[in-house]
């Protein structure tokens, strides 16, 4: 079975695809793009209308996409901790690039949420620099409109975190 389909894009670019197998809960697909896994799309087939969908795994041409059943909460919305809301300016830099400050929100000791600048990819290593600390390295895990995920290597410290909420108290959110 091969059914033409495309996908749209977290930055609305448009896909086109080969559904080559359907399950239960996803499709396998082939695409002349590379798919970053995590990554979420909008998926339509034969015009029926469009379902959100998750990159899975993506080699050589092909992905495995799991549909959102209702309720599903995408993976960056899936959160290790409670995030308080804190927003604090914070320097942002890419490898090999310049850092520009921005804004984070949503910080936990395992990650958080930020504005970017120049739109990094999915699984893109970046460094961020709150007030006060050494630059922490961290993985992108999703990108929405201007905002970043991103996922700390090495937490913070819950010492470290409790100092950080005492000083931003007063920019809460």
């Amino acid at each position: 079975m091969e059914m033409r389909a495309y996908a749209i894009r977290f930055d609305n670019s448009i896909l086109d695809l080969s559904l080559v197998n359907l399950s239960y809960d996803g499709c396998a697909v082939e695409t002349t793009e590379q798919l970053i896994p995590g990554e979420l799309l909008r998926l339509s087939v034969l015009e029926r209308g469009f379902v959100k969908a998750a990159v899975r795994w993506y080699k050589d041409r092909k992905a495995g996409l799991l549909f959102e059943p209702e309720g599903y909460e995408p993976a960056h919305k899936q959160r290790s901790a409670q995030r308080p809301l804190i927003s604090a300016p914070v320097v942002l830099r890419r490898a090999g690039r310049g850092g520009y400050p921005v804004q984070t929100k949503d910080l936990t000791r395992f990650g958080c949420r930020c504005e970017y600048v120049e739109r990094p990819n999915i699984g893109e290593t970046v460094w961020i620099r709150l007030d006060g600390l050494e630059a922490l390295e961290a993985r992108t895990c999703w990108l929405a409109e201007s905002n970043v995920g991103l996922e700390f290597l090495n937490p913070i410290h819950p010492a470290v975190f409790d100092l950080l909420l005492e000083r931003t108290q007063g920019k809460l959110g």
